[in-house]
């Protein structure tokens, strides 16, 4: 980022420009496909295969690829579901712990080109993509590392002559994709070739970690990968969708290192959910959760689709802290989504547009009321603009904790704040409080700690105020806030 003015912002710009030094960046910081994941901020991922037939969530690796048969799947459906839900983003299942490949492969016979579906010519990921492109959603791809039919696995040949030519083949078929995905998925019982019994491998060491993030890298060098140790987006530690409200983007792996980036190892849960404030790497999470209970479609979860109303508590949940949601979909044996989940995703996506279309606080000017320093007569009032993540204001470096008058063009009905930092200068505020002035008085409304890419404070009520005031009470730097907005969620649904 070139060197601006403090004072230019998504939300605030000084009247006179003064030139000053930009801060110094704060910890470890995000590359350019963090950023671009962080944008997102909601996507899919789209569990599809021989367990939507057999009812089952994790399949046994001895599936007939005969029962691969949908009737009528429309990746077109699917993927406009998720837009209509708002989601940006589509990750497939390309082949999920039973071995079963959605795309014609050279690496093992169970593939979709030995099934009925299309006479054996079909490619569900190709589908997808054409879906996507078509759509204007982003794509990503997962494909199992744990694979219960090969004979191979647990074998070094295995990781070497299968899993990464296979993913090699999907890095290098599809087109461009945000995001790699991957879990430690660690061995178990297997039909593994016929043998059917229990392998357990070392879910650090087995895979080769290094090596294979080496091919993303090479052949998608602007995805973000994200597994269990990162080593760009790291797992929450938890299936539910949510982040810690306290929730910092940087961490360290219990895992070896090379010194430069994380090695192979796992994510303790609790710590995955908050993050680490003095990790050394920055790998914010990923909140993975269903909409329905399981991850394959069931018939008797028709009726247990997750309401709108939960769906809007994940997000304030997840996007409200600082991560990005990932929401799984799951076709039915027609390979569609069922009306149930279509409607929920619809009803989803209109109350987000009618949250968030409007920011209550633009126009608004705001005044730094406790900044003290040589350089005190550059703070004066500054304006609203429209919003950019990356420009920002920020104090003199000796000044860590000022406070903003936000004075509002009217008076104004919210219940949701949003704060942002430019977080290509690092995550530097640790709290911060919100008061209104009402009946002639500061009164406080919202407190938070950890802010990052993207902080949403949900009220318990509505407030009404022409004029509000931000307090930074704790940052360890002086801060480079690039966002504040109102907005205001329906109440009565």
């Amino acid at each position: 980022m070139k060197c601006l003015s403090i004072f230019i912002s998504t939300l605030l710009i000084i009247s006179n420009v003064y030139s000053q030094k930009a801060p110094m960046p704060y910890g470890p910081l995000p590359t350019q496909a963090q950023l671009s994941w962080q944008e997102t901020e909601m996507y899919c991922i789209t569990h599809f295969g021989p367990d939507t037939y057999t009812n089952k969530e994790w399949g046994y690796g001895d599936e007939n690829t005969q029962i691969f048969n949908p009737t009528s799947f429309n990746a077109m459906q699917i993927v406009g579901a998720a837009k209509a839900g708002g989601f940006k983003g589509i990750v497939v299942v390309a082949k999920h712990h039973d071995g079963f490949c959605l795309w014609p492969t050279a690496t093992t016979d169970h593939n979709i080109s030995n099934s009925p579906y299309k006479n054996g010519k079909g490619d569900i990921v190709m589908e997808y993509k054409n879906a996507c492109d078509t759509l204007g959603i982003k794509l990503g791809i997962y494909c199992s590392p744990w694979d219960r039919n090969n004979a191979f696995y647990g074998k070094l040949e295995y990781v070497t002559n299968v899993f990464r030519k296979q993913i090699s083949e999907l890095y290098s078929r599809y087109g461009k994709l945000f995001i790699t995905w991957f879990d430690g998925a660690n061995g178990g019982d297997g039909f593994y070739g016929g043998a059917k019994e229990v392998r357990k491998i070392d879910r650090s060491t087995y895979y080769g970690w290094i090596t294979t993030w080496g091919i993303s890298k090479k052949l998608q060098p602007n995805a973000v990968i994200f597994g269990d140790v990162g080593p760009g987006v790291r797992w929450v530690g938890n299936e539910n969708g949510y982040a810690g409200e306290t929730s910092w983007a940087t961490y360290t792996p219990h895992a070896p290192e090379d010194g430069k980036e994380p090695g192979n190892g796992f994510t303790k849960d609790a710590e995955g959910t908050e993050g680490h404030r003095d990790g050394k790497f920055w790998m914010p999470a990923e909140c993975d959760v269903s909409l329905r209970p399981g991850w394959f479609y069931h018939k008797d979860q028709d009726d247990k689709v997750k309401s709108t109303d939960t769906l809007m508590s994940l997000f304030f949940k997840s996007v409200g802290r600082g991560a990005c949601l990932d929401l799984g979909l799951s076709p039915d044996r027609r390979g569609l989504l069922f009306e149930n989940d279509v409607d929920t995703l619809k009803k989803f996506g209109l109350l987000l547009k009618q949250t968030f279309t409007n920011n209550l606080a633009k126009g608004a000017t705001l005044q730094p009321s406790n900044v003290r320093s040589n350089n005190q007569e550059k703070f004066g009032p500054l304006n609203l603009l429209d919003d950019d993540r990356y420009s920002y204001w920020a104090t003199d470096d000796s000044v860590k904790t000022p406070e903003l008058v936000i004075t509002l063009k009217q008076n104004t009905v919210f219940n949701v704040i949003r704060l942002r930092e430019n977080i290509k200068l690092g995550q530097r505020i640790e709290a911060v409080a919100i008061d209104a002035y009402i009946n002639n008085s500061w009164q406080p409304i919202a407190s938070a700690t950890s802010i990052g890419g993207n902080r949403l404070i949900r009220l318990k009520h509505v407030v009404n105020a022409d004029k509000l005031r931000l307090r930074i009470t704790k940052s360890p730097v002086c801060i480079a806030l690039s966002d504040f907005g109102l907005f205001k969620e329906p109440e009565a649904r």
